[in-house]
This record gives C-alpha cells, sequence and structure tokens, in this order.
C-alpha cells in the first residue's frame, strides 16, 4: 500500500489536513456526529457568494497553472476560496499529498504546517480570526434545480446523473473530512475522471492552462503565491 493512503473500510483515507483527517471516499463517508451550524448560502459578514467569472494563477514551484472558478454552479465555494485568495491564505502552503502510485489520483494543497503549530496563531482567515476554523458546507448543484443543493451527499444513479460539475481531470474540489460540511482551506486537482467522487466533494473550478505542471508536483512542493488575475 501506497505511504500516501491506506485502506480502511473500503475507504481511502489521506491521513493529514490543516484541522482534521482528509478522507477521500470512495465508496460513501459516514457522517460523524458533529453538532456544527452553517448557513445554506453565503456567511454573512464573512465573505460573499461570487457571482462573477474569475480565474486564479498558482504559481507553484513547478510552474504556473490557470484554474477558472465555476462561480455560476458554486457561489458559495468559489467566493470561500476567492476570499481566502486574496487575503493570502494560500501563499506559501505546502502540497502534502500526492497520490499517483496505482493510478493518477489527486494533487492536494494549502496545507500549512504554520497553521498547524504556532500555539500564538488563532485559526482564521485575514481579518476573520477565530477560535474556530470557518467551514462551509458542501455544496452541489443538479441540472434542473435553481439553486445549489447545500449540507448533504448526493448518492444513487439518478442523482448523481444531474450534477453539473463532475470530477474530471483537471477538476478543482474541496477537502474536507468525513463531515460533509467540514471543508475550509484545502484543496485538490484531480488527475484522472474519478466518478466515484461526484456527489461527495464539492467541485468549483477547472484547470484551464498549466495541466502538465500540475502533473509534474510532488508532495512537498509549494504553492508560492495565489493570485486572483482576471
Amino acid at each position: 500500500m501506497s505511504q500516501f493512503f491506506s485502506l480502511f473500510n473500503n475507504k481511502v483515507i489521506l491521513p493529514v489536513s490543516i484541522f482534521s483527517t482528509i478522507i477521500i471516499a470512495i465508496f460513501g463517508t459516514p457522517i460523524l456526529p458533529l453538532e456544527r451550524k452553517f448557513f445554506a448560502n453565503c456567511f454573512s459578514g464573512s465573505f460573499s457568494c461570487l457571482t462573477e467569472s474569475k480565474r486564479v494563477e498558482l504559481s507553484t514551484t513547478k510552474g504556473k497553472v490557470l484554474i477558472r472558478l465555476l462561480s455560476d454552479s458554486a457561489p458559495l465555494t468559489t467566493g470561500n476560496f476567492i476570499d481566502l485568495v486574496q487575503k493570502g491564505i494560500y501563499n506559501d502552503t505546502v502540497f502534502n499529498r500526492v497520490i499517483r502510485q496505482l493510478r493518477p489520483f489527486v494533487v492536494q494543497g494549502g496545507y500549512s504546517q504554520k497553521l498547524n503549530t504556532e500555539a500564538d496563531i488563532k485559526v482564521g482567515f485575514g481579518d476573520c480570526i477565530v477560535e474556530e476554523p470557518r467551514l462551509i458546507p458542501i455544496e452541489i448543484f443538479l441540472e434542473g434545480e435553481k439553486k445549489p443543493t447545500y449540507g448533504k451527499l448526493i448518492n444513487g444513479t439518478e442523482g448523481r446523473s444531474k450534477i453539473k460539475l463532475l470530477h474530471n481531470r483537471g477538476a478543482l474540489a474541496m477537502a474536507r473530512s468525513q463531515d460533509p460540511n467540514s471543508a475550509s482551506i484545502q484543496f485538490y486537482i484531480v488527475l484522472r475522471s474519478l466518478p466515484e467522487l461526484d456527489g461527495r466533494y464539492a467541485v468549483f473550478g477547472q484547470v484551464e492552462e498549466g495541466m502538465d505542471v500540475v502533473d509534474k508536483i510532488v508532495q512537498g512542493d509549494k504553492l508560492i503565491k495565489a493570485t486572483v488575475v482576471f
């Protein structure tokens, strides 16, 4: 078994994240009994839903990657991501999980050892410094609906067939713990089509340029700077 992941009850487990274990669940994820309130819209006073087309450039130790954010189908998740980019949260972070063995899987980034280890640093985002991390609910947009579905996984063939944003190669999605409503900072880029993750994790962007750079990234490479370009 790869040193980057292990199998537990048919689940592929990525054992580290900033705030909690990141689990990519191939056959579904149990929901932990956590009491956590979230809004099925954007967080008032924290950040705004993204309502326009935006692109973000990731400058990495292997080169540059241009990502188009899909705000029409994921306004909350893209709004969260843009807010973190603009506040410099992703600058000087690490790609802490790169899974290629057996079959290409994902490149996961946004990890900061500084946030993990320095006791005097409160978990927060720019001006929004809080005792607890800002968490957002899973956001899935289904064909035929007027707005995204929040806070629940989409299971079943019929439901998954309606999902707008899929885990195709180059898709950008939010990493999280077992709780569907625990996405915060870390993201991953899909290395090959992963339909088994559709409806379980929130896709919110697509690599437009630099997928060859993503293919070269190894565990420990740095995300030097993330910038909103247009």
